[in-house]
């Protein structure tokens, strides 16, 4: 009997190698293309290189269009963080007020934000160009940053407001004896117990703001201001010889601050994730 629970532990491994492998080959494989010449890409299959090539990398840090990778990166990175911050505070704050706070509208004004969930991002993209483009924001960062100041992501509030509903009432009402008004209780007492949904708000925005391509592309047209997702498509060329050697090796490096974010906040990811989901 415990030889075959033995080896039914050792079949479920198995299967769940194997199908994390499949996940994961096109990761590997763009990895190996990077130490790869031009034409062993997309002639071999297998990850591991036959010849390894690491001028790829010094080629594409080096950049392209008189513009170093190391600019890109500079630019995503000032982007993400900026999308974070703003994120965070605006959502935590939004999410205060319909969590703990008393207001004329509050139930109308919380349906109709998460009503803006179902409204695809395509619907509003027309609007707010016309809107940034009237005011001089085109090819700027702003379009990026500033909206995430003025709490758009209505799922990150909900996501807060449903982990600050989970927190007990009795230590407001402490802190309001105490003298402390609204925003003391909120900087003091909601925002560090509130710390694992931030961090799953800050981990969310900055993975989607860092691999966002689409708004980038429409709202920057300099290459000067390109970001990572952008400088990556300078590499491509439809009319001639694409790099893709360089090209897979600044997408592997470009994976590296997602894994470094994750990797560091994993266990307040989790615990956001868990104890938001699961309260009405």
């Amino acid at each position: 009997m415990e030889q075959t629970t033995e080896k039914m532990h050792i079949v479920k491994h198995v299967i769940v190698i194997a199908i994390a492998f499949v996940m994961l080959y096109p990761v590997l494989w763009m990895l190996g293309s990077s130490f790869k010449p031009a034409n062993e890409i997309f002639s071999e299959i297998w990850i591991w290189p036959k010849q390894w090539v690491f001028d790829n990398y010094i080629q594409g840090w080096t950049g392209i269009q008189g513009n170093s990778f190391a600019h890109f990166l500079g630019n995503s990175l000032i982007v993400s963080v900026g999308a974070v911050v703003g994120n965070v505070l605006s959502c935590s704050m939004a999410a205060y007020a319909f969590a703990r706070l008393n207001f004329r509208f509050k139930t109308i004004a919380f349906g109709l934000m998460l009503m803006t969930i179902m409204l695809p991002h395509h619907v509003t993209l027309i609007p707010q160009y016309i809107i940034f483009n009237k005011i001089g924001w085109i090819n700027t960062f702003f379009p990026l940053i500033v909206p995430k100041w003025l709490g758009t992501d209505a799922f990150f509030i909900f996501l807060t407001v449903q982990f600050i509903r989970g927190l007990p009432r009795e230590l407001d009402e402490a802190a309001t004896i105490d003298g402390c008004g609204p925003i003391r209780i909120f900087w003091k007492i909601i925002l560090p117990l509130a710390l694992p949904a931030l961090i799953t708000t800050a981990i969310f925005t900055f993975l989607w703001t860092w691999d966002d391509f689409f708004s980038q592309l429409i709202y920057l047209s300099d290459p000067i201001k390109y970001t990572v997702p952008l400088g990556l498509r300078l590499f491509l060329d439809s009319s001639s010889q694409s790099d893709w050697g360089p090209m897979f090796a600044m997408s592997t490096l470009s994976l590296v601050p997602c894994f470094i974010v994750f990797i560091l906040c994993q266990k307040y990811f989790v615990q956001g994730i868990a104890t938001s989901g699961i309260k009405g």
